[in-house]
C-alpha cells in the first residue's frame, strides 16, 4: 500500500527512447562535416544506419541490457563435471545481445569499407553509450585486421570472419563459423607494458609457421574469443626475438587448444567483461610475420585500440553530460529550473566544452585512417597517443562532475552515472597508461620528423584566426626545439600539442562561442583548475543549448 504522504515531484523522468546519435549535435555535425568532404554520396546511407543504431542505443531495451551484463559478471568454468578441463566463461544473456547488437552493426568493420573508419568510429561511440565493457572485444577483433595483413596468407584465411557482420558465440572451429572474435594478450606480470622482458617462449615445428607456446600472459582480454594476437620468444638469431602469433581457440579438427584460464581479474569498472590471466602449455600458435619482429607486426592493432580508447573515453563523457544535462533541465531549485542557474549553467558548460574537443578530435583521427595518405598516416603516428593521453585522462573528472550535477542522485547506482565513473579510468590505462602515451609521442618526435611536420601542418591550419591559439602554438614550438632531457617534461609537452590540436579543430569547425571558450579556457588560462570555472562574459547558454538532446 502507498504511503499518503508519499508524492514524487520535482524528479527528472528517465532519459530513454531517444537517438544518441541523432540527438548530438556535435556528432552528427562531425560526421557530416567529413563525410561531405571525402565521401558525398554516402551521406543518406550513413545518417540511416547510425540513427537506426542510435534509436537502438537510447532504447529501453538496450539500458537494461548494459545493467544486466554489469550486475551479472562473468562466472570462470575450468572443469566439466566429469573433471575435463575446459576453461569456459560464463556471460549473461544480456552481454550476447549487447556484443550482437554491435557485430551485427558493423563494428568491426572499417577496413576496406567507404568511409569505413569514420562510420564505424561514430557507431563504436553510439552505441559504447548503451554500455562499454563489451566494447573490449569488438574494438580487438576490428583492430586484429591490420596485423594480420603481415601474412597474406592468414589475412586471406581470417579477415571475412573478422569483418563479418555475424556475431557466434559458441566455440567451434573458425572455419565453421561465419563470424568471430579476437583477443589479445601481451603484457606478463614481470613486465607490463615493458613486453620485451616477455618470458613465453616458442618452439618451431616441423610445419612451416607452426609454433608450440610455453608461458602465461597476466592479462588476457575477451578470454572466450576465438582468436588471440600473442607475443611470445621465438628462437631466432640476434637479439630481438619478440614474435607476433595467433593462437586459435579451437584447433582446426575441434578439439580445444591449450589455454589454460587461471582467474579472472576481480576489477574496478568494466565488470561485464572478462579480462583474464592464461597460461600456455605447448599451445599450438601460427606466426604472424617475421621472427624478431612482433612489436612492429601488432604495432598497428595497438594503433587501432588506442583509437578506441579515444572513441570510448569521449563517448563515456557524451552520456554523462547527456546524464546531467537532462536532469538539470528537469530539476527545479530556489524557484527556478537547475539549467538556469548561473553556477550550474557554468558547470554544464564547462563539461560540455570538453565533451566537443574530445568528440571532434576522435572524428578527426578516425577521418584520417579513412584519407590513408602518407601526410594523413604521419600525423596519425603523433596525434593517436597524445590524444590517447588527454582524453583519456580528462575523461575521470569530468564524468565526476557531471556526476556531482545530479547531487546525492547521481551517487546512487540506479543512475547509471556511479558505472560511467567506475569506467572512466580505464581507457587511460588500457593499451598503454599515461606514461607510455607521452613516451611514445616523445620517440615519433625524435626519429620521425615527418610526423612533427604533419602534426604542425595540421594544428597550423588554425593559425590566425585566434591570437590564444597563435600564442600557444608558439608556446609548443619553444618546447620541442629543446628536446634535451624532454623525458622529464613529456607530459607537459604531450598535454600541450593535444590541447592545441583540439583547440585548432574547434576554431576551424565548432560555432565561435565553442571555440572562444576552449581558447580562453584551455590555451589563454582565463579558467581554473576544477570544471564550471568558465569566464562568465562567455557564451555559456550557447554551450548548454548545445549540449541539450537536439529536438
Amino acid at each position: 500500500m502507498a504511503a499518503t504522504t508519499h508524492t514524487v515531484t520535482n524528479q527528472a523522468p528517465p532519459l530513454v527512447g531517444y537517438d544518441v546519435y541523432g540527438t548530438d549535435r556535435v556528432l552528427s555535425e562531425g560526421v557530416e562535416r567529413h563525410l561531405s568532404a571525402s565521401s558525398p554520396e554516402l551521406l543518406d546511407e550513413v545518417r540511416g544506419e547510425l540513427s537506426e543504431l542510435g534509436r537502438s542505443a537510447g532504447s529501453a531495451q538496450a539500458q537494461s541490457w548494459g545493467v544486466e551484463a554489469n550486475e551479472n559478471p562473468p562466472r570462470l568454468r575450468t572443469h566439466d563435471r566429469y573433471g575435463h578441463r575446459i576453461d569456459e566463461v560464463g556471460f549473461h544473456p544480456a552481454w550476447h545481445r549487447l556484443l550482437g547488437h554491435a557485430v551485427g552493426a558493423g563494428l568491426t568493420d572499417a577496413w576496406g569499407r567507404p568511409a569505413g573508419h569514420l562510420r564505424r568510429a561514430a557507431g563504436f561511440f553510439v552505441w559504447s553509450q548503451a554500455e562499454a565493457g563489451h566494447g573490449c572485444p569488438v574494438s580487438m577483433t576490428h583492430a586484429a585486421v591490420p596485423a594480420l595483413r603481415a601474412d597474406p596468407e592468414l589475412a586471406a584465411e581470417w579477415e571475412p570472419r573478422l569483418t563479418s557482420h555475424v556475431y557466434e558465440r559458441e566455440l567451434r572451429p573458425a572455419a565453421q563459423k561465419a563470424g568471430v572474435l579476437f583477443g589479445m594478450g601481451m603484457t606478463e606480470k614481470q613486465g607490463g607494458s615493458d613486453v620485451r622482458a616477455n618470458t613465453t617462449a616458442a618452439k618451431p615445428l616441423d610445419a612451416a609457421g607452426e609454433y608450440l607456446l610455453t608461458g602465461h600472459k597476466w592479462f588476457c582480454s575477451a578470454p572466450m574469443s576465438d582468436g588471440f594476437l600473442v607475443l611470445a620468444q621465438a628462437p631466432s638469431a640476434g637479439r630481438d626475438r619478440l614474435t607476433c602469433f595467433l593462437v586459435p581457440r579451437v584447433l582446426p579438427d575441434g578439439t580445444r587448444n591449450v589455454f589454460a584460464i587461471q582467474r579472472l581479474k576481480d576489477k574496478l569498472g568494466n565488470r561485464s567483461n572478462a579480462s583474464a590471466e592464461v597460461e600456455f602449455d605447448g599451445t599450438w600458435a601460427r606466426r604472424v610475420g617475421e621472427e624478431g619482429r612482433g612489436v612492429r607486426t601488432i604495432i598497428d592493432m595497438v594503433a587501432a585500440t588506442r583509437l578506441d580508447c579515444v572513441l570510448g573515453s569521449a563517448a563515456l563523457m557524451r552520456q554523462a553530460l547527456t546524464q546531467a544535462v537532462h536532469h538539470a533541465e528537469h530539476r527545479s531549485v530556489f524557484g527556478a529550473r537547475l539549467i538556469e542557474q548561473p553556477l550550474m549553467r557554468n558547470v554544464l558548460a564547462d563539461v560540455a566544452l570538453e565533451s566537443e574537443a574530445a568528440t571532434t578530435l576522435a572524428l578527426r583521427l578516425a577521418a584520417a585512417y579513412d584519407a590513408g595518405t602518407e601526410q594523413e598516416r604521419a600525423f596519425l603516428r603523433i596525434a593517436v597517443p597524445a590524444a590517447k593521453y588527454w582524453v583519456t585522462k580528462r575523461c575521470t573528472p569530468m564524468v565526476a562532475e557531471a556526476l556531482e550535477c545530479l547531487g546525492g542522485n547521481g551517487y546512487v547506482e540506479e543512475s547509471g552515472l556511479p558505472r560511467l565513473l567506475r569506467e572512466s579510468p580505464l581507457n587511460s590505462i588500457w593499451e598503454g597508461s599515461g606514461n607510455v602515451q607521452a613516451l611514445d609521442v616523445l620517440r615519433a618526435l625524435q626519429r620521425e620528423p615527418q610526423a612533427l611536420n604533419a602534426f604542425l601542418q595540421e594544428v597550423g591550419r588554425a593559425r590566425g584566426a585566434d591570437h590564444r591559439l597563435d600564442s600557444a602554438i608558439k608556446g609548443l614550438l619553444t618546447e620541442l626545439a629543446d628536446l634535451e632531457g624532454i623525458e622529464a617534461r613529456g607530459r607537459r609537452v604531450v598535454e600541450r600539442m593535444a590541447l592545441v590540436l583540439q583547440g585548432s579543430l574547434l576554431v576551424r569547425w565548432a560555432p565561435p562561442e565553442v571555440a572562444d571558450a576552449f581558447c580562453a579556457s584551455r590555451l589563454g588560462g582565463d579558467g581554473g583548475a576544477a570544471f564550471g570555472t568558465l569566464p562568465h562574459t562567455l557564451g555559456l547558454a550557447a554551450l548548454v543549448e548545445r549540449a541539450r538532446i537536439a529536438d
